[in-house]
């Protein structure tokens, strides 16, 4: 079999490509650690022929999803403006040399007021529902900017982004609590105890973060136990600040185990149950949700 055309998902740091044939089959995976953080909008293509030259003798187009379709990437692809549908009427066309190529660039979405943006998690969201047709609810999108997006009609129709991985990392990496915090290991117990604190009276957390490094110094806690701590300060304010999104709603979690197992967990503590899905996955079946509009266009 030969490839009919190419999925790709660019983001900041790295890139992953795939090989469709005719029927829809994957034939083959590749990735790139030239992300869109590393490239000059002319460099993009050649990036593209280097990975894919064997694929591009018989797939000519392409349809990108991410940070490839910012305003520092291969072409900015404007913003859908929610509410919206999640897979766009029209996407943007990147420039090319390569006789006979064509790149389509899926765009983000935007949400005026209050003001918010998203690039690259819409696709994750037409995959899912590409997948559960007709489901209705919130999506979390967990990861260094978590999104939870209220779904309904196959339409974005609002979202709310938290910037807790980020805060994490920056408090374990560049704040006096890096000295107290361990680069990994776990505790549910400690975790949920945060979690339930911050989740009550998150107007406690700035209050609640010293304590993680006066906890080492007077007590001499696990290192451990305070990075359990600290996850479940910040996703505990997390969900105070997103409950307007998940009390009482159906609720889908798409996201690799490592960041999502702390939001189940503090979900489940809550009585909400969580349907996963799968990035990697939904990511490629957005795609191809793009792909098929470009079809029947």
């Amino acid at each position: 079999m030969t490839p009919n055309w190419i999925a790709a998902d660019w983001g900041t740091s790295n890139a992953r490509f795939w090989a469709i044939g005719g029927d829809g089959t994957v034939l083959g995976e590749r990735t790139s650690d030239k992300g869109m953080g590393t490239l000059d909008p002319s460099e993009f293509e050649g990036v593209l022929v280097d990975v894919c030259a064997d694929w591009l003798e018989t797939a000519n187009t392409v349809v990108a999803c991410g940070m490839v379709g910012s305003r520092q990437g291969w072409v900015e692809a404007p913003y859908q403006t929610a509410p919206c549908s999640v897979c766009p009427a029209t996407m943007v066309t990147a420039p090319v040399t390569r006789v006979g190529l064509t790149v389509h660039v899926i765009p983000g979405i935007r949400q005026m007021n209050p003001a918010d943006v998203m690039r690259g998690e819409e696709t994750q969201i037409a995959g899912f529902l590409a997948q559960n047709p007709g489901w209705d609810g919130v999506i979390c999108l967990p990861g260094t900017h978590t999104k939870w997006v209220h779904v309904s009609a196959d339409e974005v129709v609002s979202f709310q982004t938290c910037m807790t991985g980020e805060m994490f990392a920056l408090l374990t990496q560049h704040s006096v609590l890096r000295h107290s915090i361990a680069k990994g290991g776990w505790d549910d117990a400690e975790f949920a105890d945060a979690m339930s604190h911050t989740l009550s009276r998150p107007e406690a957390l700035a209050g609640r973060l010293f304590s993680l490094r006066a906890a080492q110094l007077v007590n001499d806690t696990d290192t451990v136990i305070l990075r359990a701590r600290l996850s479940g300060l910040l996703i505990g304010a997390e969900l105070a600040a997103a409950k307007p999104y998940w009390l009482g709603r159906e609720i889908a979690l798409i996201g690799a185990d490592a960041v999502s197992m702390p939001y189940v967990a503090g979900l489940k503590m809550q009585g909400v149950p969580v349907l996963r899905g799968d990035a990697k996955d939904m990511t490629l079946a957005g795609i191809k949700a793009a792909h098929a509009l470009l079809e029947t266009a």
